[in-house]
């Protein structure tokens, strides 16, 4: 509505009767109007209404303004122009993850491999990478002023010593690639991690599962550690479903069933938000 309509007497008045019997408003945003005039009167922008009802209605507001940085999905380590070394992550848990702390209010920043599906929320940051190198300049640089970090993405552990500029022709029956380690980008967020940060990483194993996850937990400075083993089925790489286990820097370890990463995404989230009460 106009200015001249919006500061009328009997608005007003009806706004504040409004008010007064429990309800929210929203807006209106002011700036230059139709008639020409400037001041209260514009219709909020879509995402301003939708972050408005997201704090006003959801139940969790220790998410409200916290800033959560999520990974997800794999790297691609060059071999040459046109190979890589790489694997199977989809990235589909880091979005489901960035999906429900958004809903929650949270603001979220994704630091995606190459491949992911974007998420739908148009409200959350998409830094998008292809190298363990570029996922680690891009998740230090967000890290430092994240409030909860969740290292979902599946980092290659090894990259080629030497990238060749033209592709690779076959030579022989055997080639000999020779690799170096990347950086472990979790435990440089351990090492960084300050007593106001939740730093929560993810361990796939095979053998072993809680011992190893344990170790990961303790060696990288974690607050929270989420395991997945791959004897669960439904539980590996693309599946639409996860069935985790959540383990706590006292070595309390919680399972969950089989679920929907959607769902699964819900459990991680409320045992995160747990974690402010300690």
């Amino acid at each position: 509505m106009d200015l001249d309509m919006f500061a009328h007497p009997s608005t007003t008045e009806n706004i504040s009767q409004l008010i007064s019997f429990g309800n929210r408003v929203i807006g209106p945003a002011s700036g230059e109007l139709a008639s020409g005039l400037k001041g209260a009167g514009r219709m909020l922008e879509p995402d301003e209404i939708c972050s408005f009802m997201v704090k006003a209605l959801h139940p969790n507001p220790e998410l409200i303004g916290k800033k959560v940085l999520i990974s997800a999905g794999p790297t691609r380590e060059s071999i040459d122009p046109v190979r890589f070394i790489s694997n199977h992550s989809s990235g589909k848990m880091g979005v489901a993850l960035a999906e429900e702390f958004a809903l929650r209010g949270a603001l979220v920043t994704l630091v995606a491999g190459p491949g992911v599906v974007m998420p739908k929320n148009g409200a959350i940051s998409v830094l998008q990478v292809v190298s363990a190198d570029q996922m680690l300049v891009q998740c230090i640089a967000e890290f430092k002023n994240s409030d909860i970090a969740i290292m979902a993405a599946a980092v290659a552990d090894y990259t080629p010593i030497a990238v060749a500029d033209q592709k690779l022709k076959k030579k022989s029956d055997q080639v000999h690639l020779e690799l170096k380690p990347t950086v472990d980008i979790l435990a440089r967020m351990g090492e960084m991690k300050t007593k106001n940060q939740i730093l929560v990483g993810f361990a796939l194993e095979t053998d072993n599962e809680i011992v190893n996850a344990i170790g990961k937990l303790e060696r990288k400075n974690l607050d929270l550690v989420v395991l997945n083993s791959m004897q669960d089925a439904g539980a590996g790489f693309n599946s639409d479903t996860n069935k985790i286990t959540i383990i706590d820097k006292n070595k309390n370890a919680v399972p969950y069933s089989l679920k929907s990463k959607k769902e699964v995404a819900s459990d991680i989230a409320d045992k995160i938000i747990s974690c402010f009460s300690k």
